[in-house]
């Protein structure tokens, strides 16, 4: 599974720019990934952890703004298509020979 986080948060004054550096510290710190400005997301290994991280999420939201939050299956993120720009190295995909195994 997938947890997506979409915000917009506003940078206007001295506290909301705060607000919003320590919102997007937690999510990269909480192991999520840049999809694009202002769009996060992480892997889940099932409900319990879809459980444990939204309530994380919830206790470090900013105080003003919009924070939204989309869980998906991984079929569901991979069946996702770019339309405009080139994959970030992230995205990039993996052929079977460059895995290895221990």
């Amino acid at each position: 599974m997938r947890m997506l986080v979409f915000f917009d948060l506003p940078v206007v004054t001295r506290a909301e720019r705060r607000a919003y550096t320590v919102f997007r510290r937690f999510l990269l710190n909480d192991g999520y990934d840049m999809i694009q400005f202002s769009v996060y997301g992480r892997i889940l290994n099932g409900t319990d952890a879809e459980t444990k991280h939204m309530k994380r999420l919830v206790d470090n939201l900013p105080p003003a703004g919009s924070v939204r939050v989309l869980t998906v299956t991984e079929k569901q993120f991979a069946s996702m298509k770019l339309l405009v720009g080139l994959p970030l190295f992230q995205e990039k995909t993996v052929n079977a020979q460059q895995i290895l195994l221990f």
